[in-house]
């Protein structure tokens, strides 16, 4: 920067390592990212001896010996690495009522739902008073690095399709609910002071409905209010946003009328919404015309920019899973940059992107040390799991994060504040560089995850039993699956699961092709089999029906064919139960002779495993 630029940008903002800060408190902010990287493992370091501290009176590190330890040499030699079944025990126990010190010595004060386990029911995780207190500091660091890179987003509002889900009690009466509803239902989120860089369109009071139709109108027809003032639009996830986007194309009269009127549908019901959206709704004809002249277009490419004209980017995580929506954003979007701001879980926050509007295959997250202790388990891409973790090898050594090499692949492991000690999270990590002494990742996967359309993860076991389930519907006919795999179609909206099954019928003996209605019951036998988050989805807006393709005889040694012609060992080879490469996938699709979907929703309560 030359030095006239320089004195031009300091008089409008503090300059600091990572840029001009937008103002005063960005500066702060900014500053103390640079502070946590630059001393990155001395700040891990003290995180241990802290969560040791605090925690060491609890059973589960008293039994490995660290009662009165927080030297990292101690935990590392004494505290096994584990995986949610090791811990399931214990979890129970706080679960059931137990309110000793079992794991944490801060009371457990709620549980948060993580993905399905192999056994179909919740993860829960537990978690502490103060957590909240650490996520919300993360939270407050992503506009300041926003505002490096996007000026003047004070001045506008964003549009974010927010929702919390259903959640429950344990039978000792703590709550179990989704990490993202913990949040939006807890005082930081509800009584947050005015910041003008984070002005919501969306009314709490709709964020806060559970019925999934009232929020997304009320949100929907308050972002179409205020559509001038719209500089981003977001979601959660980019399934998320492609599902608000459905629902315009779907509903799009009825706001228009809404609109027109300044009366609010009589299909939102709940009074705390009719109240926050009556606050806002006024009789607008320009407005509901341009509403039906935009809507009632046959392309729908670049909707977002054309309803939203000064939108500057898309706020939504499109790493992992969710990038096989990004072409389909860019359709509706007119090709806006897409923000990638944090990266977190159930079990713990992580770190952000410091590069926020970089192209959504250079994302790179960077963990940030004060949100817990950190590890990392070499992985074996080749071989598919951790290079130490496998049963018959020695126990797993792990890493350090300022000793990560680039290019290399880990699973993390964690330790937290409320108790979880090197635990094993699943996700596959990439390191990509470092931001002084901070590691940066590239996320690459969920550990053994076959399929997923938006927070649903579906392993192989789980796939191979739903499959088996299904196909005992087909007995009776004498008929039965030779081969099958499965893909995640992002091309519809909501995505849903497709399933190719080839048969084989038997000759003779009543032996017969099944009729379409027995396919639909397999459909959703299938589903039944599914884990409770699948079938939660599928029960709101977020999945779409299974669907099973029924391929021609001797599509999978075509399959196979093409796999060999690429260099695969006809030795080694056997049929991937989930494909995502698109010349496979339209040879798959060529060769279908029937297509059947599930004719109904999966069973789902949130009391069921």
């Amino acid at each position: 920067m030359a030095p006239t630029e320089a004195a031009a940008a300091a008089a409008k903002g503090r300059v600091t390592a990572l840029g001009v800060a937008a103002c005063e408190r960005d500066a702060e902010k900014l500053e103390f990212i640079e502070e946590k990287t630059k001393n990155f493992d001395a700040e891990q370091a003290r995180v241990l001896a802290e969560i040791l501290a605090r925690n060491g009176g609890a059973e589960y590190l008293r039994r490995h010996g660290m009662e009165g330890r927080t030297d990292r040499a101690a935990f590392k030699a004494r505290v096994p690495v584990v995986t949610y079944e090791d811990l399931r025990p214990e979890i129970e126990r706080i679960a059931n009522g137990d309110r000793s010190s079992i794991i944490s010595s801060h009371p457990i004060t709620e549980f948060l739902t993580s993905s399905g386990t192999s056994a179909g029911e919740r993860k829960l995780m537990p978690t502490i008073e103060d957590e909240l207190n650490r996520r919300q500091m993360l939270y407050s660091l992503l506009m300041p690095v926003m505002n490096l890179y996007v000026p003047g987003l004070d001045k506008g509002k964003g549009l974010y399709f927010l929702f919390i889900k259903s959640e429950t009690k344990t039978p000792g009466g703590l709550p179990a609910r989704p990490v993202l509803t913990s949040y939006y239902k807890s005082d930081h989120f509800k009584h947050r002071p005015y910041d003008p860089y984070n002005v919501y369109t969306s009314p709490t009071a709709a964020i806060l409905c559970t019925d999934s139709f009232q929020s997304m109108y009320a949100q929907m027809l308050c972002g179409l209010l205020a559509r001038t003032e719209v500089l981003r639009v977001g979601a959660v996830f980019a399934s998320g946003l492609l599902r608000a986007i459905r629902f315009l194309q779907l509903h799009w009269k009825e706001l228009a009328h809404d609109i027109r009127t300044g009366t609010l549908s009589a299909r939102v019901t709940e009074p705390s919404i009719r109240a926050a959206v009556g606050e806002v709704l006024a009789p607008d004809g320009g407005l509901a015309d341009f509403v039906e002249v935009e809507c009632a277009k046959d392309s729908w490419e670049g909707v977002i920019t054309r309803v939203w004209p000064n939108t500057k980017y898309l706020d939504v995580i499109v790493t992992g899973a969710m990038a096989q929506y990004i072409p389909t954003l860019r359709y509706y979007s007119g090709g806006l940059p897409m923000a990638c701001t944090m990266y977190a879980s159930s079990e713990c926050y992580f770190g952000l992107n410091l590069r926020p509007m970089c192209d959504p295959s250079e994302v790179s997250y960077t963990i940030m040390p004060n949100m817990g202790y950190f590890e990392l388990l070499p992985h074996d891409p080749a071989a598919g799991e951790p290079a130490a973790g496998r049963d018959d090898g020695p126990p797993p050594r792990l890493v350090d994060l300022v000793d990560a090499e680039v290019g290399k692949e880990y699973e993390l492991v964690i330790t937290t504040y409320a108790g979880l000690c090197r635990y094993r999270v699943g996700d596959i990590l990439q390191v990509t560089g470092f931001h002084n002494a901070a590691p940066q990742f590239r996320f690459v996967r969920r550990k053994n995850v076959l399929l997923s359309i938006d927070s649903d993860k579906t392993d192989e076991a789980e796939l191979q039993a739903a499959v088996e389930r299904a196909a005992a519907l087909l007995a009776p006919y004498g008929a039965g699956i030779v081969e099958y795999t499965s893909q995640a179609d992002a091309a519809t909206i909501p995505g849903h699961y497709v399933v190719y099954w080839e048969l084989m019928v038997r000759e003779g003996a009543g032996g017969r092709m099944p009729e379409a209605a027995v396919f639909e019951r397999c459909c959703l036998e299938m589903e039944e089999a599914l884990n409770s988050v699948y079938r939660q989805l599928r029960n709101g807006d977020a999945i779409g029906p299974l669907e099973i393709r029924v391929v021609r005889g001797g599509t999978f040694e075509e399959v196979m064919d093409y796999a060999i012609s690429r260099g695969a060992s006809i030795n080694q080879y056997k049929a991937p139960r989930c494909v995502s490469f698109g010349p496979i996938i339209e040879l798959l699709n060529s060769r279908v002779l029937s297509k059947h979907f599930s004719p109904a929703c999966p069973k789902f309560s949130p009391h069921r495993k």
